[in-house]
């Protein structure tokens, strides 16, 4: 399971997506850099997978930061967010 999460100006929680697959997530990463560099759409539908009525809509302009890492079984559920000298 791989994540993709968006840092929300003046919102202490990110927003995340998961994805089965890895080079949908990837697919999905760039597409959401893209949108933040190009300031095009002006609005992205993010979905869930497993319950595709499950939507929400974001206004680029207010997205900071776009994140990819891997979901891990572990205690903790996931490898740490962004970057670390810890492995």
């Amino acid at each position: 399971m791989t994540i993709v999460e968006l840092a929300i100006k003046m919102s202490p929680m990110p927003v995340s997506v998961q994805r089965k697959d890895k080079a949908d997530a990837e697919n999905l990463y760039q597409q959401v850099r893209q949108a933040i560099e190009q300031g095009q759409p002006r609005l992205l539908e993010l979905t869930c997978e497993k319950m595709e009525a499950k939507k929400v809509t974001l206004l680029i302009s207010e997205v900071l930061a776009v994140q990819l890492y891997e979901k891990t079984a572990g205690a903790g559920g996931s490898k740490r967010p962004g970057f670390s000298f810890d492995s």
